[in-house]
């Protein structure tokens, strides 16, 4: 399966355990897998453990308010967040909306709620940067070519032999651009159970593949380092 089929992983961030396995029961329904959080702290260590396609976040959580943690995620990640919040007044939804992609009131209809997931994923900027009706998923910016199917890489118009762990890191970050991939989630992928490699075997593979693929006269990186978390791929359209 390639990185363009996987299935989307949503993160729920919700304390209410009623509330969190309606949730789950929908989304398992429209087959997306799914992690639940009752605290932010959990909610934190998740994200990294499963770089989540989708957040659907409570605001008022035990050991936080999800407004803020969600505050500090843009600073990581442009991944689609949608509220849910028992917080109906005018003013909390706007400031809900000026942080998060969407925001919906409890008590909320399941089905609506999933209509919205689908929406917000399908608009993303974490979703394949080429069109699914194309006969060939093809990703070009006249530097760096990416040709998913055929597993080819061009640079500068050259064809570019990666060996085959870097390629599978490359097309699997290169296919959710701006999506922040932790380093163990990308070191389960890639490697499995490897025992002869741990997650600094990512690094090392990182660095070789950022060397062949950089431009080195242009200030634009296409693998950017997130502090604490992990990688991402980004193109000049989702740079921030």
């Amino acid at each position: 399966m390639t990185s363009h089929e996987e299935k989307r992983h949503i993160l729920i961030v919700e304390d209410d355990t009623d509330i969190a396995e309606l949730v789950q029961i929908y989304l398992h329904h429209q087959h997306y897998s799914t992690s639940v959080a009752h605290t932010l702290k959990d909610a934190s260590r998740l994200f990294e453990e499963h770089a989540p396609d989708l957040i659907l976040c409570d605001i008022v959580l035990p050991d936080g308010l999800g407004t803020d943690w969600v505050q500090l995620l843009r600073e990581k990640t442009e991944l689609p967040v949608i509220f849910l919040s028992s917080r109906q007044e005018t003013e909390d939804i706007i400031q809900g909306l000026e942080i998060a992609d969407d925001y919906m009131t409890k008590p909320f209809d399941p089905d609506i709620m999933v209509a919205r997931v689908k929406k917000r994923i399908k608009s993303s900027k974490i979703n394949p940067p080429y069109s699914d009706d194309s006969s060939e998923k093809v990703w070009r910016d006249g530097w760096l070519d990416i040709h998913f199917d055929r597993y080819e890489v061009a640079v500068g118009g050259n064809e570019l032999s990666l060996p085959a762990k870097e390629l599978q890191l490359l097309l699997l970050m290169a296919g959710r651009p701006g999506h922040v991939f932790s380093t163990d989630y990308l070191f389960e992928q890639i490697w499995g159970l490897d025992n002869w490699s741990d997650v600094r075997t990512v690094m090392v593979h990182m660095h070789h593949l950022r060397r062949k693929i950089e431009n080195p006269l242009d200030p634009h990186r296409y693998i950017v380092t997130v502090r604490g978390v992990g990688y991402k791929f980004q193109t000049r359209q989702n740079r921030r």
